[in-house]
């Protein structure tokens, strides 16, 4: 039997949080290592204004929380069908589009890999959720042709995409034995894709899978969102969010809304919005959370706040509790974070996600009883209150565990081998 030689193409799991490259070699682990030893690079730049110079990845945040002067910008992927696509930005003290940042960081993907596998690609298979955009198919249209147009101007000549939650069914059908019915859960740091998929040791080697794929939906859901709800639940109040104006109206809640979403937290150091909350502060019954805030914003820790929520949610997943020390703001300061707070913060989102999953079931005829297995990957599919959300819909389906950042990354070099050779 003849060693099959490498792939010549290789799939790019271009994530919210974080972004894998996947490459097929036979006996060989699919993913390409991206930064240290790590196959992952979270989707971040930091633009260091003193040695002028966009730094990516885990680099990049722990310069901007050493304290390097610059602007730092996570969730690229969350621009994608937003509107400040068309827009540009200040980095380094000119205006640069939001498209040629997302290029920076896609090339940056494309130069590691192959760097790492030692040959230049020109074909990519690009992986995507179900949808950019909920109910906006010409919004979602534009955002997959940015993405697109971005990777060809960086050099890939053929382009194409795969759903990520396939791609995720294509990595685990290589370790089955039998036909399954899959519920593939897929929850990103931006939105949460579900796709029924019917899987075989004996379909691996088909090439148009159409009729595998038995139903697809989405919500624009994901990481980012729990850690939002997290944030202005669990934390917020401390800042002000909540306090009462004299006129007994809550405090306008639009700066804790700016800190508790990655990609608008620099705005709440705009001089404008600083003005605002400065004119506010007379009419507050009690100053004492807002002139908090003002501490924040005067350290610039939004992103060290940001960054404290995230670590809480990825220990409430495991234990009960997570504090976080505010001592910088305010000596003795803490904020405890508890799993009941977290799950009563998302409930709203979670019971989106099971409407989500009971209508995927119903737009496929299925029964519960019809599906096998559900497999979970996605970085925040280990929320225990979203699994038993899924396992009281699915009582008799068993649970599998995917590399929760690097089953998409695997399932889209498998693809780009099939696609091209």
């Amino acid at each position: 039997m003849h060693n099959p030689s490498p792939a010549r193409a290789c799939g790019i799991d271009f994530g919210t949080s974080n972004s894998t490259v996947g490459w097929w070699r036979p006996d060989a682990e699919p993913l390409l290592v991206l930064e240290g030893d790590q196959q992952t690079l979270p989707s971040v730049v930091f633009f260091n204004v003193e040695e002028r110079r966009p730094v990516y990845g885990r680099l990049a945040l722990s310069e901007y929380l050493e304290g390097y002067e610059g602007r730092l910008m996570r969730s690229l992927k969350s621009l994608l069908g937003s509107k400040l696509l068309k827009s540009e930005t200040t980095v380094l003290g000119s205006a640069m589009p939001f498209k040629d940042i997302l290029g920076l960081f896609l090339n940056t993907l494309k130069q590691r890999a192959e760097e790492q596998a030692d040959r230049s690609f020109d074909e990519v298979v690009l992986g995507r959720p179900v949808f950019f955009v909920d109910d906006d198919p010409q919004a979602d249209k534009e955002a997959a042709d940015t993405l697109a147009t971005a990777a060809r101007k960086i050099g890939f000549k053929d382009v194409s995409f795969q759903y990520e939650p396939i791609a995720a069914a294509f990595d685990y059908e290589s370790r089955i034995e039998r036909e399954e019915r899959v519920l593939i859960v897929d929850i990103g740091g931006g939105t949460s894709d579900f796709s029924l998929v019917r899987l075989a040791p004996e379909r691996r080697q088909i090439d148009d899978r159409q009729d595998d794929i038995l139903a697809t939906s989405g919500v624009h859901i994901g990481g980012t969102d729990f850690d939002k709800q997290l944030s202005l639940q669990g934390v917020m109040p401390l800042f002000g969010y909540g306090s009462r104006m004299k006129s007994d109206a809550p405090m306008p809640t639009s700066t804790h809304l700016n800190l508790a979403t990655w990609h608008t937290i620099n705005a709440v150091y705009a001089p404008a919005s600083l003005r605002a909350l400065q004119s506010m502060r007379y009419d507050i019954v009690d100053p004492t959370g807002i002139d908090r805030l003002f501490s924040l914003i005067e350290q610039r820790a939004g992103h060290w706040l940001a960054m404290q929520i995230e670590q809480g949610k990825i220990e409430l997943t495991e234990h009960e509790r997570y504090l976080i020390d505010f001592a910088r703001i305010e000596p003795g300061l803490e904020a405890t974070l508890t799993r009941p707070v977290f799950e009563t913060a998302i409930e709203p989102l979670l019971e989106r996600i099971r409407a989500n999953v009971s209508q995927l079931l119903v737009s496929a005829g299925l029964k519960h009883e019809d599906i096998d297995t559900v497999f979970f990957t996605g970085g925040s599919s280990a929320i225990p209150a979203l699994r038993q959300g899924v396992a009281t819909l699915l009582p008799r389906a068993r649970h599998v565990e995917g590399n929760r950042f690097g089953s998409i990354g695997s399932g889209l070099a498998i693809e780009a081998r099939k696609r091209y050779g």
